[in-house]
C-alpha cells in the first residue's frame, strides 16, 4: 500500500458490528471514521443454531448502511471478517449472500484461531516493539480469544464458545444479579477455559492485555468510580461485582461510565473476566487499545507476513500431517495451474490480481486433494474435503476452506453431488483443470502436454473444448481413454465438455 491510500476494516461480531476507515500515511493508519451499532446478532441464534429472520433484518439494516460509506472503495482497500456466531450458524449462507451484496464486498467467516491471531496483531501493533511475553484476552460476544506471544509473534491461539452475550443469556436470564448467579457463571466459564492452563499460566507470561468490547466497557465503569484508567485490577472487578449484586437487576442498575447497550450483558461479562483472574492467577490486565479490527488493517497495509505466505505454510502443515505426496501434489497443481492458463488466454475476464489468487488456490488444490487417502484410499475425496471443512487454518477464511474442500471433493467421482456450485464460473473452471490434471497425472509422473488444449467453446455457453493431436492418443492410450470418460461425466452437469482429435 502506497501513502495516502484509504483502507477499511469491518467487523461483525457477536454484539456489534464496527467499520474503521482511515488512511495509510508513513506506514501507519490514521482512523478518519469509526460507526459502530450494537446489533447483538448473537443473541439472535435459535434452538437449532439458525438466524432469526429478526437477526438477520438487524445485520442487513447495518451493513447496507456501511456498504453506502464503502460505495467507492477498491476491493483491496477493504477486508470484511465475520466472527462466532456466524462460525455457529448453520442458516449463514443465507444471511452472508445478502449481505456481501449490501457491503459490496466479500465478508470472510473466520475461525477461532485465526480471529485470535489477527486480535494479536491488533494488541501488538499498538505496543512498544520489546519482547515481554505477553497474554491476550479477547471477551466478545459468543466467544473468548485468549493467546500467548511475543513482540508481534503470536505463538499459541484458542478460541472458547464463552462470551458476554451467550453466558448472560444462559445464567443471567431475566437481568437478575445475585451472588449465586455469579458463582455458577463463574464456576461453568472455569470448566470450559481449565485448558487454557496448559500454556498460559503466570509463569508462561510477562504482561496481560485486554482487547474488545466487554474489557473497555468494564474499564470504563471503573475509571468513572475512580479506580486507575490504565488497567482492571482483581480488586476493581471484585467493587464492580457488589455494586451489580446490590443493584439486583439490570432495570435498577446506575453506573457511571456503564452505557445502556452493555447493561443486558454485563453480568456475563464480569463473570467471565473474574473467572480468568482466578484461574489464570491475573491480578492486573492492561487495556489494550488495539484488537481484531487493526489486525486486519495491519495486514491491509502490508505489514507481517504475506497472506499468501501465511496460507501456503498451512497448506503445508496439513499436507505434511495427512502424510500427502508432496511430489504428486505439487505435480497436480502445476498441471492444473498450466490448463487454466492455456483456457484464458485471450480471455482477459478476470480484474487484476485476482489471476495469481487462482493459481494459488489451484496450487493449495493439488497439495491437498490427496489428504483423505491417510484415512480411506475408496473414499479419500469425501475424508480430505471433511478434514478441510473441519481445519483450523491460519490465514484462511471458513468460507475460503469450504470452496477448497468442494475442490478435493470434486476431483474425482461423479459432478452430480456438485451441482449447487455450477454457477460459479471460477469455481467450475478451477474444478475443470483440477480433475483434467488428476487424470493426467495418474502415472504419478509428470505428464507429456506438447499435443494437448485447454479452450472456451465458442459455440455453447459454459462449455469447453479440450483437443488432443491423434499422436499423443496413440502415445498415451490409457490417459486418452480416462480424457474422454471426463468428457462424458460434465456432459451430466449444465456444462459441457468436448474432445476433438486434432
Amino acid at each position: 500500500m502506497q501513502n495516502g491510500s484509504r483502507l477499511a476494516a469491518v467487523d461483525l461480531g457477536s454484539n456489534s458490528f464496527r467499520l474503521e476507515i482511515g488512511r495509510m500515511e508513513q506506514g501507519q493508519f490514521y482512523r478518519t471514521e469509526y460507526l459502530k451499532e450494537t446489533v447483538r446478532q448473537g443473541g439472535g441464534l435459535d434452538e437449532n443454531r439458525n438466524l432469526t429472520p429478526d437477526a438477520m433484518q438487524r445485520g442487513w439494516d447495518c451493513v447496507a448502511r456501511f456498504g453506502e460509506r464503502l460505495a467507492d472503495f477498491a476491493e483491496d482497500e477493504v477486508r470484511a471478517v465475520a466472527t462466532q456466531t456466524l462460525r455457529e450458524a448453520r442458516n449463514r449462507e443465507d444471511f452472508l449472500n445478502p449481505a456481501c451484496k449490501l457491503l459490496g464486498f466479500p465478508i470472510d467467516v473466520i475461525s477461532g484461531r485465526e480471529e485470535a491471531r489477527l486480535i494479536y496483531l491488533g494488541v501488538a501493533q499498538a505496543l512498544s516493539p520489546d519482547n515481554d511475553r505477553r497474554l491476550v484476552i479477547d471477551i466478545g460476544g459468543r466467544s473468548t480469544e485468549i493467546i500467548v506471544g511475543s513482540a508481534m509473534q503470536p505463538k499459541i491461539m484458542e478460541s472458547y464458545r464463552v462470551g458476554s452475550i451467550i453466558w448472560s443469556l444462559r445464567y443471567f436470564p431475566e437481568g437478575l444479579f445475585t451472588k449465586r448467579s455469579f458463582q455458577m457463571a463463574e464456576i461453568a466459564a472455569k470448566a470450559v477455559f481449565d485448558e487454557a492452563l496448559t500454556f498460559c499460566t503466570p509463569d508462561q507470561w510477562d504482561t496481560a492485555y485486554g482487547s474488545a468490547g466487554t474489557v473497555n466497557a468494564v474499564g470504563d465503569v471503573l475509571v468513572a468510580a475512580g479506580w486507575p484508567d490504565d488497567a482492571i485490577t482483581l480488586e476493581g472487578l471484585n467493587w464492580l461485582l457488589d455494586k451489580l449484586i446490590t443493584a439486583q437487576s439490570t432495570d435498577r442498575l446506575r453506573l457511571d461510565g456503564m452505557k445502556d447497550d452493555r447493561k443486558a450483558i454485563i453480568g456475563g461479562g464480569v463473570s467471565i473476566l473474574r473467572a480468568l483472574f482466578d484461574l489464570l492467577g491475573i491480578r492486573k490486565l492492561e487495556q489494550a487499545t488495539g484488537g481484531l479490527r487493526h489486525g486486519l488493517l495491519f495486514e491491509l497495509m502490508g505489514h507481517g507476513q504475506p497472506q499468501s505466505d501465511l496460507r501456503t505454510h498451512s497448506v503445508d502443515r496439513l499436507a505434511a500431517k495427512f502424510c500427502a505426496d508432496a511430489v504428486q501434489g505439487g505435480r497436480v497443481g502445476r498441471v492444473a495451474n498450466t490448463l487454466f492458463d492455456q483456457l484464458n488466454e485471450g480471455h482477459p475476464q478476470y480484474p487484476p490480481g485476482s489471476l495469481e489468487r487462482v493459481a494459488f488456490k489451484l496450487r493449495w488444490a493439488g497439495q491437498l486433494h490427496e489428504i483423505g487417502s491417510h484415512i480411506s484410499h475408496t473414499d479419500y475425496h469425501k475424508h480430505g474435503a471433511y478434514i478441510l471443512d473441519n481445519a483450523d487454518a491460519m490465514g484462511f477464511a471458513l468460507n475460503e476452506l469450504h470452496k477448497l474442500s468442494l475442490l478435493v471433493l470434486g476431483h474425482r467421482g461423479k459432478l452430480r453431488k456438485l451441482e449447487a456450485d455450477f454457477g460459479d464460473d471460477v469455481f467450475v473452471q478451477q474444478l475443470l483443470v483440477l480433475r483434467l490434471a488428476v487424470v493426467l497425472c495418474h502415472a504419478r509422473r509428470d505428464p507429456d502436454l506438447t499435443g494437448i488444449s485447454l479452450a472456451h467453446d465458442t459455440h455453447m455457453q459454459r462449455g469447453f473444448v479440450l483437443t488432443c493431436l491423434n499422436s499423443w492418443s496413440q502415445l498415451y492410450p490409457q490417459s486418452a481413454h480416462l480424457l474422454h470418460e471426463e468428457c462424458q461425466a460434465w456432459q451430466k452437469t449444465p456444462c459441457s465438455l468436448t474432445w476433438v482429435d486434432a
